[in-house]
């Protein structure tokens, strides 16, 4: 047979095909209301019959996905199952019998729409919540038994359990994540992340860049925490979908949206440092089309005589941090919509010796450090929903940012600027029936850097074009499979792949394993990321080889795999769950910082091993009605070679032990909260003279904080809070070497592993209408 009659003969059995399946199979998408993952199951379990072929319900969604057969069964048939199983659909009610025969944790038509899942329609909420008392409390955070990928979802609850005036505030009630102060005078926090530090998180605003680059080491500063609605909190690898840079995990921040947020948030706080908060979020729903939104942040502080180790140094800088954004979104009501904005930030700060002035800028007599930082970002969402398809969307993610840095430490000079482009466009359908979903699209990313370090300048420009394909299988609700694979074109470094591979398996009702595995990729920012050597008196040394690579370093290159099991059950009358997850993190070629000569700070590229074993056990509980209890030990086992020499990864600490309790009764809230943490190993100080020499170790500390705060009003509501962080008032001694002589080369303010401030009181305010 003749090649043409061939294809043509091929055409035409695929297309046969094709028809066959769209004249059998009807796909549909209804709205049910539920709850939770039992709700999940009896839904899917309801329609269960001859002529329906596949039925995914999402309870993110409240929609039922089904693929039927018509000629064997209606879709009045499905829902008259759908409503017989207590389960009510957009226009139509499942009798009272029925709905009342649902376990209490089902009952969707009470929800306030302030648990952690899913509002009823507006009518249904009317009718029943004059008359219910909803008597469960909703979870602040918890970790999705239905998502394949394990995240971890803090709600804006949680964030209210500490004062949160920024991000880097808001994981001092979370036992995964560590936060620590970069160094003892520029005021900036890191986190850690499966004993990484947080250069290796991939940190994005509403799956867009968010601060990275040159904004990491201030970049938790800048988002303020009453912006936040919700952190999703990923360890290990994540989809491919959102890039190539995890190594460690991702974390993404979302917003308060213009068309769900409160018509107004306000929040005011002062602490006995002399800081000042004050915030102001807008939201004003046009008509039902558009809705616009802005948020509104101010902080300062004046207090430049705060030195409570009496170092010398003030503890923190003062200074004034203003940002704002302002977004709109507009939906057609037919499956279009756009979201777009402008975000702005500006920073100012000032620190050094509590003597120092503006006057002494870059002298020999009194050290001084000064930060200003200017960013401007524009952002915008573009998407669509097919109506009668709604498994079937495109989307496309925009955002520019420019970011300058200006700085001075001392007699060191460090400005710096950054222009950023990102596009990223996801389509995502199923094949043949919702059993098979993919996502799949392309990628664009542009950097524009600019760095001057003392008398040297290093410029350097990357552009990466990259696409996707993500495939989901879900043979049945026990199982989920997700394998991702992205390829990319960097122009210095240039093709490489990223697979990526998680797994979900539920084996009995409440037990689910996880397994996660990929590699991640990111260039590595020597200066930026390692502000705290810039500080101190260390000589930089840059050991690089090719000169076409940034800094003439290679990209750093990483293999994460996990496997976690989290396990709900019922203790004291209530639901617990108990969890267990480990990481392993592997380095195929890493840029070493290392700092085991006391007298300079050497980058070079990888030889020989690095990596990062992450185990952590962790426990909630709910021992009476009114107290949450969690409970958590974290372990890591975190090691690289320094010259040949395989060593601990310096201040990170082994062991971390966490406990909070958290007390809600008739408005009142009681949060307190307990962090153990082992001792670090410190590197090397031999080098200096004796009087500057510090122990291989450091101590291990206890930290405690509590706030208690009182809820006013229902429609209009108000908080009133107090709280003291360091309850023990703990500080590390001798945070900053050579303190009193800070222009000598002994002079070093990098080798942070406590408190640098000791106990801090504060109280706040906030008014909400909605």
């Amino acid at each position: 047979m003749p090649a043409y009659k061939k294809l043509l003969l091929c055409l035409f059995l695929l297309t046969s095909v094709h028809t066959y399946a769209q004249q059998q199979d009807s796909v549909r998408t209804l709205k049910v209301f539920g709850e939770c993952g039992q709700c999940k199951r009896r839904i899917e379990t309801a329609v269960k019959m001859k002529g329906v072929s596949s039925a995914q319900w999402s309870p993110d969604t409240q929609q039922l996905v089904l693929a039927y057969n018509a000629t064997l069964v209606s879709l009045s048939d499905i829902e008259a199952k759908i409503l017989a199983a207590g389960h009510d659909l957009e226009g139509r009610k499942a009798t009272d019998e029925a709905y009342n025969a649902l376990p209490p944790c089902c009952h969707y038509r009470e929800n306030t729409g302030e648990a952690d899942h899913h509002a009823d329609t507006a009518a249904i909420k009317t009718a029943q919540l004059k008359e219910v008392t909803v008597g469960a409390r909703a979870r602040s955070s918890y970790i999705s038994g239905l998502n394949p990928i394990r995240t971890e979802v803090m709600t804006d609850k949680e964030l209210l359990k500490a004062a949160c005036c920024n991000l880097s505030e808001s994981f001092e009630t979370n036992p995964s994540v560590d936060v620590s102060y970069n160094d003892a005078v520029t005021g900036s926090k890191q986190i850690q992340l499966l004993g990484l530090s947080g250069n290796y998180t991939q940190l994005t605003v509403e799956n867009l860049p968010g601060p990275r680059g040159l904004a990491t080491p201030l970049g938790l500063n800048s988002i303020a925490g009453p912006w936040v609605q919700s952190i999703q909190l990923i360890k290990g690898t994540g989809s491919v979908v959102n890039g190539y840079e995890s190594i460690a995990g991702q974390i993404n921040v979302e917003l308060r949206k213009p068309q769900t947020a409160d018509q107004l948030y306000a929040n005011a706080y002062v602490n006995s440092n002399g800081k000042t908060d004050l915030n102001l979020d807008l939201a004003h729903k046009l008509n039902n089309r558009w809705s616009t939104g802005l948020l509104l942040h101010d902080d300062f502080l004046e207090n430049k005589n705060l030195d409570m180790n009496k170092d010398g140094f003030r503890d923190l800088p003062t200074g004034n941090q203003f940002s704002a954004i302002n977004r709109w979104d507009y939906t057609d009501g037919k499956g279009f919509e756009t979201q777009f904005g402008v975000k702005a930030l500006y920073d100012n700060r000032t620190g050094g010796q509590t003597g120092f002035r503006s006057a002494d800028k870059l002298s020999a007599s009194v050290y001084g450090l000064g930060i200003n930082t200017q960013r401007y970002e524009l952002f915008g969402k573009i998407g669509y929903v097919f109506p009668q398809q709604t498994y079937k969307s495109i989307g496309l993610q925009l955002s520019a940012i420019d970011h300058q840095q200006d700085a001075y430490f001392g007699q060191t000079i460090y400005n710096a600027q950054q222009q950023n482009f990102y596009s990223n466009l996801v389509y995502q359908s199923i094949i043949n029936n919702t059993k098979h979903k993919f996502k799949t699209g392309a990628s664009f990313l542009y950097d524009k850097y600019d760095e001057t370090y003392k008398a040297d300048n290093y410029k350097r420009n990357e552009i990466v074009a990259g696409a996707f394909f993500e495939y989901t299988y879900t043979p049945s609700e026990k199982v989920t499979v997700v394998a991702g694979l992205r390829g990319d074109h960097h122009n210095e470094f240039g093709n490489f792949l990223t697979p990526r591979l998680n797994v979900r398996y539920e084996p009995i009702e409440g037990t689910t394993l996880r397994l996660s595995a990929g590699r991640g990729q990111r260039t590595a920012n020597i200066f930026a990321e390692n502000m705290s050597a810039l500080v101190s008196n260390r000589d930089v040394v840059i050991q690089g080889g090719a000169t076409t690579y940034a800094y003439g370093l290679k990209p750093e290159v990483a293999w994460n795999k996990g496997i976690s099991v989290d396990q709900k059950f019922h203790l004291f009358n209530n639901d617990a769950s108990a969890s267990v997850d480990f990481f392993r993190n592997d380095f195929t070629n890493q840029v070493v910082v290392d700092l085991e000569n006391a007298r300079q700070v050497k980058f070079y590229n990888l030889e020989g091993k690095s990596y990062s074993n992450s185990l952590q056990l962790g426990l909630n509980l709910a021992p009476v009605k009114e107290l949450e209890v969690h409970l958590a030990y974290r372990y890591f086992d975190v090691k690289t070679d320094y010259s040949g020499e395989l060593l601990e990864r310096p201040l990170i600490s082994k062991d971390r032990a966490f406990l909070s309790l958290d007390y809600s009764i008739a408005g009142w809230k009681i949060d307190y909260t307990i962090n153990y943490n082992g001792r670090k190993r410190i590197p090397s100080t031999a080098e200096n003279p004796a009087v500057y020499q510090l122990p291989a170790y450091s101590n291990d500390f206890v930290l405690m904080n509590a706030q208690v705060s009182k809820t006013v009003g229902k429609q209009r509501a108000m908080d009133f809070y107090v709280g003291i962080e360091n309850i023990g008032g703990y500080m590390q001694q001798g945070a900053i070497l050579a303190a009193d002589q800070p222009f000598s080369p002994y002079f070093d303010a990098s080798l942070v592993w406590g408190p640098v401030s000791g106990r801090m009181a504060y109280a706040g305010w906030r008014y909400k209408i909605k």
